[in-house]
């Protein structure tokens, strides 16, 4: 099924419409920009009414491609305290690491047992590992740090002073360097991932969300505030460029396709903007879910992926002609709003928990945290 979307973009237009009338449609005429009200009146005439005011479109065609199948194929249940925000995935050793607020559960994943915790990581948010480094670090929102510790014993080897809140954590591989984005002071901190030296840091002109690096030099970051997206050099330390994501708003989640040089993000106006970084242009808008937090790309399956809070994964399938179609959307559960793909199974991991308030319906609803049944925390896997 193929299909013609519209996104409006009006302002300073009020359009008032008074009548009885119980039957309505609403007619967009892509072409002109004309917005146009179609009324059945009671007698079964058909009465059309052009409101005079032109607003600014962006027309999608999407065509709907056969299910690819995905579902939730099994719960994890781990309990525990703590919130949780992005988890990472070791597809080497096989490990889950899993963000609970003051501390990160370790999970294996072909066992699904729990193998470990790092404690006194207050207000984590990320996880990165460097297994060439034997390496792992964490960002640490409350304590203004990054944590490094050993990925075999989970042993703590030290500790590094970021900016303030920092939030997303990467750690690239060009460089061998770590990158923390501070949500507060707006900058990202650069060091070393063997010494734990800081070696730069970088000013970003917003607020940074997720990132990732092509493991060749180039490191990308979402700034939620501005609609952008920041290309920053990992060698030399300079942002490169800064890309806008129009009509995206507030994006947050990203997944990279380092091959065909685009990045998937989520956005809070419920779209998914795909952004190529050779062109630097928007080169499709894709409708997601509500509440999205988290994006991927799997390099595997040529599939990308938005975790939303409203309790859908959206699954969206590229081609190299530029065209984007939605092929999926995962019932999941509310709140499962993060994620991660393992690289050898596809499989998406995506924590949440029973949740104890009501049903969201507005989108700061879904923004704010929620509280959660005690112990109900777990992860949701969903695969083939």
């Amino acid at each position: 099924m193929t299909l013609t979307r519209a996104i409006l973009t009006c302002s300073n237009t009020t359009v008032r419409w008074s009548s009885k009338v119980s039957l309505w449609s609403l007619k967009i005429d892509v072409e002109t920009g004309m917005l146009k009200k179609r009324k059945q009146s009671a007698k079964g005439g058909v009465i059309l009414k052009t409101l005079v005011f032109f607003c600014s479109l962006v027309a999608m065609t999407i065509t709907y491609a056969a299910d690819p199948g995905y579902h939730v194929i099994k719960i994890i249940h781990l309990g525990g305290e703590g919130g949780w925000d992005y988890p990472t995935v070791d597809g080497a050793a096989r490990r889950l690491y899993i963000s609970r607020g003051t501390h990160v559960m370790v999970m294996d994943i072909d066992s699904e047992k729990l193998v470990g915790d790092i404690p006194d990581t207050l207000g984590v948010h990320g996880i990165a590992v460097a297994p060439e480094l034997n390496r792992g670090f964490t960002s640490n929102g409350r304590a203004n740090t990054a944590t490094i510790f050993d990925l075999k014993t989970l042993k703590i080897l030290g500790q590094v002073k970021t900016g303030t809140n920092p939030d997303a954590i990467l750690y690239d591989p060009a460089s061998r360097r770590v990158f923390t984005f501070n949500g507060r002071s707006n900058d990202a901190t650069v060091f070393d991932a063997s010494s734990g030296e800081v070696v730069g840091t970088l000013v970003l002109g917003g607020k940074p969300e997720f990132a990732a690096a092509d493991s060749k030099g180039k490191v990308y970051v979402n700034i939620e505030d501005t609609s952008e997206v920041v290309e920053l050099d990992s060698i030399k330390l300079a942002v490169v460029k800064r890309y806008s994501l129009s009509p995206c708003e507030e994006p947050t989640g990203m997944g990279l396709d380092s091959e065909h040089h685009r990045i998937f993000t989520g956005c809070h106006n419920k779209v998914m903007a795909v952004l190529d970084t050779e062109t630097g242009r928007v080169i499709a808008i894709v409708p997601i879910g509500q509440g999205v937090d988290a994006n991927g790309y799997d390099p595997g399956t040529g599939l990308a992926f938005s975790s939303n809070g409203d309790g859908t994964l959206t699954v969206v399938k590229g081609s190299s002609s530029g065209k984007f179609d939605v092929v999926q959307s995962v019932s999941t559960q509310r709140g499962a709003r993060t994620m991660v793909i393992d690289p050898k199974t596809h499989r998406i991991y995506l924590p949440t928990a029973e949740l104890s308030s009501p049903s969201a319906t507005t989108p700061e609803e879904h923004r704010a945290r929620p509280t959660f049944v005690q112990d109900s925390f777990a992860i949701l896997v969903v695969g083939q």
